[in-house]
């Protein structure tokens, strides 16, 4: 997993933690746990929050729409099972803190549980339209299965002021510990080649890019050779990455391989890039080829502190606590759950918490590392050694955003240092040998320059 070949495309900034991928990336996508209890959240992407379509009481079947609404930016969600709507209430949201959500019992001895998809035949993208493949995206509440969880038929659907020119199936995985994505190109490669296809047609892009990061040599041979025996599958291209983080963010990508830079606030389209998530792309083919909705996603189950890593075929809406459990619990070394990567992950302390679209990893960490970290903590003044500025891949000066930040100069720090382009990969943090909190700083700068901007409105 770990041996490296010569990468050809990368970034300015970034750094290299240790990958610690070694624990869940020989580990099959295997079925995650048959919940009696799910809890699908109302809100799993950004834009419109959807509105339940069930009450209480009411039947639904694995598959059926429980919640839509009808905005542009905007997803459906689906039932992952066969049950009844115990309520609709809040409950644990891993972003929002708290938010609604269609809780489900599932039917007793029901022996409804969905497979993974399997795509066993080439197929002909042109039997399907463009307007075909946006709409069966759309039904089937695909958002970004790998960041934000921007809605993909936003992202796909032909706009002649904004024409799109290029494709890049994202598959650098940059953060330590998962292997989600890896696992999906090794063992649903040909699903994936059929949603890069349908996406490609449904964008109208003229090229496509592959990427996927050089510690992942096996998953570049894999992609290889099976678009070498895909017809029409010459203008899709694999291109090695440079091992990075964060190489997987979609400006980090665009820079890498095109040279081009999204502008502040604006995102891939505006010049004329379409970045697709693996998972997302492999869903894109179960959604346009077998009618299936987003109700399961791979999650990987990981860290020194749970008892069987691996990598997971989950019911969304299924609780951390029943994944967890069914991964054989945690060890007496358990200190922290992160709902994703140590780098841009977040932590929970609610273990109902469910797992929702985006989720890609729950990562257990131990107390020795919690402990290392808390004495990482013990801050000093800054040195004004620069090593922020060196790293950070936006280009920023996240010291001089935190001193302002500090001082409550949020205008400050917007207007003088262009707070708001920060994507909060960390990596000004994690090589601060002043053990300042930069990240932190900019993060709260944010959340309060936006509540002030809400009650200026």
């Amino acid at each position: 997993m770990n041996v490296h070949i010569k990468g050809r495309f990368s970034f300015p900034g970034g750094v290299h933690p240790p990958e610690k991928k070694d624990l869940a990336c020989e580990s099959p996508i295997q079925p995650g746990p048959a919940p009696s209890e799910v809890a699908v959240m109302l809100s799993q992407h950004l834009g419109a929050v959807c509105n339940p379509l069930v009450k209480k009481g009411d039947a639904v079947q694995a598959g059926q729409k429980i919640a839509d609404r009808d905005a542009f930016v905007s997803a459906p969600v689906h039932s992952p099972i066969n049950g009844k709507v115990k309520e609709v209430a809040l409950r644990s949201h891993p972003v929002l803190g708290r938010g609604l959500a269609v809780v489900i019992e599932a039917l007793p001895n029901d022996p409804m549980r969905r497979s993974c998809f399997m795509l066993s035949d080439d197929f002909d993208p042109k039997r399907y339209s463009a307007e075909q493949i946006c709409q069966a995206v759309r039904e089937a509440g695909i958002v970004g299965m790998g960041g934000a969880g921007f809605p993909t038929r936003v992202k796909l659907e032909p706009n002649p002021k904004q024409p799109k020119e290029t494709l890049i199936i994202n598959g650098c995985e940059c953060e330590p510990y998962i292997t989600c994505d890896y696992r999906i190109m090794l063992e649903w490669t040909k699903q994936i080649i059929a949603g890069i296809k349908l996406a490609q047609k449904a964008s109208g892009c003229s090229r496509v890019f592959v990427a996927i990061e050089d510690n992942k040599p096996q998953a570049i041979e894999a992609m290889k050779a099976a678009l070498g025996n895909s017809a029409g599958s010459g203008e899709i291209n694999v291109v090695p990455m440079k091992t990075k983080y964060p190489q997987g963010g979609e400006r980090q990508l665009i820079r890498a391989i095109l040279k081009k830079n999204v502008p502040t606030g604006g995102i891939p389209p505006m010049i004329g890039v379409v970045v697709l998530n693996m998972a997302t792309t492999a869903a894109i083919a179960e959604a346009v080829l077998s009618g299936l909705p987003l109700t399961h996603r791979v999650v990987t189950v990981t860290g020194e502190a749970i008892t069987r890593p691996g990598n997971y075929y989950v019911p969304i809406g299924t609780s951390v606590q029943d994944l967890i459990d069914f991964c054989g619990g945690v060890t007496e070394r358990c200190a922290k759950v992160v709902l994703g990567g140590p780098m841009m992950g977040i932590a929970i302390a609610d273990l109902s918490t469910p797992v929702t679209k985006t989720t890609n990893a729950v990562t257990v960490l131990t107390k020795e590392q919690i402990g290392r970290a808390k004495f990482a903590r013990r801050q000093t003044a800054c040195i004004r050694c620069g090593r922020c500025l060196e790293v950070c891949p936006e280009n920023l000066s996240p010291t001089k955003i935190a001193h302002a930040v500090k001082h409550n100069l949020l205008e400050a720090a917007e207007r003088n240092y262009f707070m708001s382009a920060c994507i909060q990969c960390g990596c000004c943090s994690y090589v601060c040998p002043a053990n300042i909190e930069l990240a932190g700083y900019i993060k709260t700068g944010k959340i309060f320059l936006a509540r002030q901007k809400k009650k200026m409105a």
